[in-house]
């Protein structure tokens, strides 16, 4: 029997050659809502990368800008992911008036590094870090891209890491298959993911037949955030 990792390892090894075929980036915008009213909006880009090692992989780059309450909130991750799929470093800063914050992750043997810096706190967590694994955000979107990545016929367990918020997750992703779901009131068929578990209690995915994010929704939250119309 084939390990589930190697197996994970092979299906994200396709998806990056078919998404390098289609021009290896991937750059737009995610328009966040809570309860109809926007909150946010996030720019961001995936594509293929040399990274800070030498080696060749994926780089995701997003900002996302909180501005609807004061002080205006700018969050500014950088995440490596290397060819196997497997989160290699994290940049993430926070532009705060208030509290300028800076988070940076490593990937070790079989954990991630998290350090924090602000004005008030320096502080390191090691994590145990199980493959297939993920690094998320509570307030950017486009990392949830990657979880895409992973789905398969059968139910996925996944490892996500929550660097800024300093905490692990386990997490239970399940591909729905296609279903009409609408998108600037339009009506569009899209491949339905389900992330179950953590502090969010339950993710819906949307992905387009590129694999690239549409929409996704976090019912506990009344959040929804939608890559912007090109209409």
């Amino acid at each position: 029997m084939i390990p589930l990792a190697l197996l994970l390892a092979g299906t994200f090894s396709v998806l990056a050659r078919t998404f390098s075929a289609q021009g290896a980036r991937d750059e737009s915008v995610l328009i966040v809502r809570v309860d109809t009213l926007e909150v946010a909006r996030e720019t961001f880009s995936l594509g293929t990368s040399r990274l800070s090692g030498g080696a060749s992989g994926w780089l995701v780059s997003a900002t996302a800008r909180y501005d609807r309450a004061r002080p205006i909130i700018v969050l500014s991750p950088t995440l490596e992911i290397a060819a196997d799929s497997l989160p290699v470093t994290l940049q993430f800063d926070v532009a705060n008036p208030r509290e300028p914050l800076r988070v940076l992750g490593q990937l070790g043997r079989n954990r991630f590094t998290v350090r924090t810096m602000a004005k008030s706190l320096e502080r390191a967590r090691e994590f145990p870090l199980r493959a297939p694994a993920v690094v998320l955000d509570d307030e950017v979107f486009a990392l949830y891209q990657i979880v895409g990545w992973f789905a398969r016929p059968a139910p996925v367990t996944l490892t996500a890491v929550v660097a800024r918020a300093g905490r692990r997750e386990t997490l239970t992703l399940v591909d729905s298959g296609s279903a009409p779901v609408v998108v600037h009131r339009r009506t569009l068929t899209l491949r339905h993911l389900t992330l179950a578990g953590g502090a969010n209690e339950m993710v819906h995915l949307w992905l387009d037949g590129e694999g690239r994010l549409v929409r996704l929704t976090i019912p506990s939250r009344k959040l929804v955030a939608e890559r912007e119309s090109t209409d």
